[in-house]
């Protein structure tokens, strides 16, 4: 995967981040902390959609016909479940959760493009 593809939007996020942050009089200093770990998730959450083949956002619907948000709602629901019974299988269950969280809203942002406009 080239996750570099991505860099130089990334650069402009920061960049504008940057002069929005030299107008305020005490810039942030977790700033880039924050980029760190931000860019560290990036990088994982491509990383697995590639292993398990963008299977979240495409669901390949064999036994199960939800659309891809339900679907993310369940595994959601599931990996809670999990964390609440002291059972996390060695899993960094943190950064799964807020990759579900970002794959959620990419779901729900497809559905909203995509989804006809109903003229009444």
């Amino acid at each position: 995967m080239d996750i570099d593809k991505y860099s130089k939007e990334l650069d402009s996020v920061f960049t504008a981040t940057k002069d929005r942050l030299g107008q305020i009089a005490d810039p942030c200093p977790s700033q880039p902390l924050l980029a760190k770990v931000s860019l560290a998730l990036l990088r994982t959450l491509l990383l697995k959609n590639a292993a398990y083949g963008d299977s979240a956002l495409n669901p390949v619907r064999i036994f199960s016909k939800a659309d891809a948000v339900e679907q993310i709602k369940v595994r959601f629901d599931d990996k809670i479940s999990r964390l609440s019974r002291g059972s996390d299988a060695g899993e960094d269950v943190e950064l799964d959760l807020i990759g579900y969280l970002i794959l959620l809203r990419a779901a729900k942002e497809r559905q909203r493009l995509v989804k006809p406009e109903v003229i009444s």
